[in-house]
C-alpha cells in the first residue's frame, strides 16, 4: 500500500471558516438587513378592496384603508419603506395622463393616510410616471404617434408635486423622458419642497420582465412599445451616461431597473457614482420565482435569499422588492 501524500498544507484550511452557521455569519461579507428593503404597493382610489393580481401570487391591488393594515404588518416586520403605484378613478384616463396629479387621487390620499397613522416610522416613496393614467398606455403625452418629451415633462412635474404636497419622503419618476430630473428638482425646491428626496429610475431598460406588473398597473401601451424611451438592454455605458446626468440634474438616489437581468448594470453604476443605490427585483422576476416554487422546482425560500444578496453584491444599497415580506416572514435571510 502506497503512503497517503498530502500535497497541500494542512495549516491552509478555509473551510475552518464554514464548519458552523456562527462561523458563517461572523465572515459573511454581504447581508440583506430589513431597512433595505422596499415593498411596493398598487393602490386603488377606493377605501377597502383586496384584488388579487393572479400573475402576482401574494400580491393585490389595495384600497386605502386595506394598505393600511397591510403597511402596519410589515413595519412589525421591519419593512420600513413603501412605493406607490396608482390607479386612477372610474373614467380617469386622458390623453395626457392628467389625473396622475389630482389631490384626492389613489396615491396622493393614501399618502396622506400613511402620514397621518404612520408618521416619520414609515419612509414613503411614490412612482411618479403617467402610464396608469393615460388612455394610451405610455409614459408621455403622445403627438403624431410618438411620445413628446419636453410636452411630457410638465404632467410629470404636476405629479410629482401633488405627492410632494400629499406628504411623500421621496418621489420616484420612472418615465425616463430626457430632462424629467432636472424639471421635477427645479419645481420641488421652488415650491417649497426642497427636502423632498429625489430618487430616479436612471436606468430603466425596456424589459420583458415587467409582463406581471402591467397587468397590476393596468398600463399596457395600447400602440408599439417604450424602446424608444427606455433603454436598450444591449447597452451599458448608456447606464452609465443616464445615471451621470441624473446625478448632474439634482437626483439624490439613483435606481437600476430590473435587477437580476443587470447586475453587471448595478455593477458598473455601483462603481461610478457616490449616490446611494437601488436595483428593482420587478414583477417577472418575482412572479418567476414564484411559478417555480409553486410547481416544486424551487426551493423558494433559498432562491430569494440567493437573488436578493446577489443584488446586494452587485452593489445596491437598497432592493425594491415584492418578495420583502415573505423574506422576513420567512425568517428566509
Amino acid at each position: 500500500m502506497s503512503e497517503l501524500t498530502v500535497t497541500r498544507p494542512a495549516r491552509l484550511r478555509p473551510r475552518r471558516l464554514r464548519r458552523t452557521p456562527a462561523l458563517r455569519d461572523l465572515v459573511a461579507e454581504t447581508r440583506v438587513a430589513a431597512e433595505q428593503l422596499v415593498m411596493p404597493h398598487f393602490v386603488l382610489p377606493t377605501s377597502e378592496a383586496d384584488v388579487p393580481i393572479p400573475s402576482m401570487p401574494g400580491i393585490s391591488q389595495l384600497g386605502i384603508e386595506t394598505l393600511l393594515g397591510h403597511v402596519e404588518s410589515d413595519l412589525a416586520l421591519g419593512i420600513r419603506s413603501v412605493l406607490l403605484f396608482g390607479h386612477p378613478h372610474e373614467g380617469g384616463k386622458t390623453p395626457d395622463g392628467g389625473a396622475a396629479a389630482a389631490a384626492n387621487g389613489a396615491v396622493q390620499s393614501a399618502v396622506r393616510r400613511l402620514r397621518e397613522t404612520f408618521g416619520d416610522s414609515l419612509l414613503v416613496m411614490t412612482d411618479v410616471c403617467l402610464c396608469a393614467y393615460t388612455d394610451h398606455g405610455h409614459c408621455g403625452v403622445l403627438r403624431d404617434g410618438r411620445v413628446a418629451n419636453d410636452e411630457s415633462l410638465g404632467p410629470l412635474v404636476d405629479a410629482a408635486l401633488s405627492h410632494a404636497e400629499a406628504g411623500a419622503d421621496v418621489v420616484a419618476p420612472s418615465d425616463m423622458m430626457d430632462g424629467r430630473v432636472a424639471a421635477i428638482r427645479d419645481a420641488l425646491d421652488g415650491s417649497g419642497h426642497d427636502e423632498v428626496v429625489l430618487m430616479s429610475y436612471a436606468v430603466k431598460y425596456a424589459s420583458a420582465y415587467y409582463g406581471p406588473f402591467r397587468d397590476a398597473a393596468d398600463s399596457t401601451p395600447g400602440t408599439g412599445d417604450r424602446k424608444s424611451y427606455q433603454m436598450d438592454s444591449r447597452n451599458v455605458l448608456e447606464a452609465i451616461r443616464e445615471a451621470d446626468l441624473d446625478a448632474a440634474e439634482g437626483a439624490d438616489l439613483l435606481m437600476v431597473k430590473p435587477a437580476l437581468p443587470y447586475l453587471d448594470v448595478v455593477r458598473a453604476v455601483r462603481e461610478t457614482t457616490d449616490l446611494p443605490l437601488a436595483a428593482y427585483n420587478v414583477s417577472g422576476e418575482y412572479s418567476a420565482v414564484k411559478a417555480a416554487a409553486a410547481k416544486g422546482w424551487l426551493d423558494e425560500s433559498g432562491v430569494v435569499r440567493e437573488n436578493l444578496l446577489a443584488i446586494k453584491r452587485a452593489g445596491a444599497d437598497i432592493v425594491i422588492t415584492y418578495h420583502a415580506r415573505d423574506a422576513l416572514a420567512g425568517g428566509w435571510l
